[in-house]
């Protein structure tokens, strides 16, 4: 799927592609964003605009080091896109980086940096939401690592958009008592009364 945007058409790479690209990374990775639901519902249900892998801040030079040919570009701030150079080191605050082969390719990955605290993931939404790091992420049979379906629909909740409403009717049927436990509360603790949690619980 292509897409317009105002700093270039977007064209995201396959799935596989992107797996089998940051496979080399010696850090923790998970897919993220809608292509992460889809892998846990267990089919594709909607087309995707990018495609989003996240790793914890810490290990944010390691998006360089697997696409050292390629351009990268961070959000800083928020709604403006500017080079990420070299070994820079992106401050708190900037959690989205996107990426391209070359000046003249559409954005093909886009990064979202993790907060943690040690061995703790700590939310970008609410730093009272945290999970031990090798909580976070699921690994499938296809051997790739995605990020747990509650935590990508608690970024989702905070204001639901027609496809991210889409998301969680998917996600509903599939997600287990736990999961569902979890997000309903971190869902009403981060952003108030909310009807995915009466959902949850319903």
């Amino acid at each position: 799927m292509r897409t317009e945007t105002p700093w270039g058409p977007w064209e995201p790479d396959p799935l596989a592609e992107v797996a089998a690209r940051f496979a080399q990374a010696r850090v923790p990775w998970w897919i993220a964003g809608g292509y992460a639901l889809e892998l846990a519902a267990g089919h594709a249900f909607r087309e995707h605009a990018d495609i989003d892998v996240s790793l914890l801040r810490r290990d944010q030079l390691a998006v360089q080091e697997v696409l050292p040919s390629w351009e990268w570009w961070a959000a800083d701030p928020p709604g403006t896109l500017r080079r990420w150079l070299p070994g820079e080191v992106l401050p708190p605050g900037v959690h989205d980086i996107w990426c391209r082969p070359g000046e003249r390719e559409p954005w093909r990955v886009q990064f979202m940096l993790e907060e943690s605290e040690g061995p703790v993931w700590v939310s970008r939404r609410d730093p009272r939401v945290r999970r031990p790091v090798e909580e976070i992420g699921l690994v499938g049979a296809d051997g790739v690592p995605r990020l747990a379906p509650e935590i990508q629909l608690h970024y989702k909740a905070k204001s639901p958009r027609p496809k991210d409403e889409q998301d969680f009717d998917a996600l509903l049927p599939v997600l287990s008592e736990p999961q569902r436990a979890w997000l309903a509360g971190a869902v009403e603790g981060t952003y108030g009364p909310h009807p995915w949690a009466a959902r949850l619980r319903g």
